[in-house]
């Protein structure tokens, strides 16, 4: 069973660990800088909200939740999904999807919204369909993987 509570500062280590490694991939997330301790306590408490999926004394995955834009387009939000590598295909990312759904309406949002979602991530691509999500069109090489080549992105919404 996965539990999904709000971050907390002793879970840096393995948040930062599951982030990192997505980064190292290069393939989904924009940022390039790995988060270290201060550095990841910063960034997961600055979010409207950091989700971390336990299953049992295990920490799974992650997501956060922020404001897509400011002023009269505050009321989008914004969020990203880490799952640790050998958990992944267990649903655990679904978890967390749903889990930010609550909390988007929770925290007053109105419309969840992916910017890029890279063409490659089929996973995501499959979850976000079947969850309600309504694509946006095609952004092309709008991407830059970590090998230097462009790929396209797929813009996502759906109303909270």
């Amino acid at each position: 069973m996965i539990d999904i509570v709000a971050y907390k500062q002793e879970y840096w280590k393995e948040c930062c660990d599951i982030w990192n490694s997505i980064v190292e991939d290069g393939v989904a997330f924009p940022q390039m800088e790995f988060l270290e301790e201060k550095t990841g306590n910063e960034f997961f408490f600055s979010q409207s909200f950091t989700g971390v999926a336990i299953d049992g004394d295990e920490i799974v995955g992650l997501y956060i939740l922020h404001p897509n834009n400011i002023g009269r387009c505050g009321h989008i939000c914004n969020a990203s999904y880490a799952v640790k590598k050998d958990k992944r295909g267990m649903h655990i990312g679904e978890a967390l999807v749903r889990d930010c759904i609550k909390m988007g309406k929770e925290k007053g949002f109105r419309i969840l919204q992916f910017n890029a979602v890279v063409a490659s991530n089929k996973p995501a691509l499959a979850l976000y369909k079947k969850l309600g999500f309504i694509q946006l069109g095609v952004i092309p090489g709008g991407f830059l993987l970590k090998n230097g080549q462009y790929e396209d992105i797929i813009p996502h919404y759906i109303e909270l």
